[in-house]
């Protein structure tokens, strides 16, 4: 059983409170998804984030396949950090912890993520060709979406 990791960070020019309050409200997830992947929220979007909240998605993330996905947010501690981890979904595992800290000038974001492909053997040859690029891609994506929406972290 193969877990892979994605580590990434971005620092904004922003309060811990924007940022706090910019995450923490899942129906910001469409604004920094890529619009081909076709987000849509299901339910579980109607209130802040909070420890035990089940968010439903429908996301079309390759090859104009729509996938349900399924999340629960596992633990959080405001202005620090959140879990969400996959209930339903694409993913054999799916753990991605959201940490935010302040920094000289602003808030640092970091973004780790273990997760698993199905497939077995299968999965783990797609892997490097198809889900780590594509991964990589959303991640892309956001950076250049929050900064677009907050600045650029001098």
């Amino acid at each position: 059983m193969k877990i892979y990791t994605l580590h990434e960070k971005q620092k904004l020019p922003i309060s811990l409170e924007t940022a706090w309050e910019f995450l923490s409200k899942p129906e910001n997830l469409k604004t920094i998804t890529p619009d081909y992947m076709g987000f849509i929220i299901l339910s579980g979007a109607d209130r802040p984030m909070y420890q035990g909240q089940i968010i439903q998605y429908i996301v079309t993330p390759v090859l104009g396949i729509k996938t349900k996905w399924v999340t629960e947010i596992t633990h959080m501690v405001k202005n620090e950090y959140f879990v969400d981890e996959q209930r339903f979904g694409p993913y054999a595992l799916w753990h991605h912890k959201h940490f935010i800290k302040e920094i000289d000038g602003g808030v640092e974001m970091e973004d780790i993520i273990d997760y698993k492909i199905p497939f077995g053997i299968l999965g783990q040859l797609v892997h490097p060709i198809l889900v780590k690029p594509k991964l990589e891609e959303i991640f892309n994506h956001r950076k250049k979406k929050l900064n677009e929406i907050f600045g650029v972290y001098k």
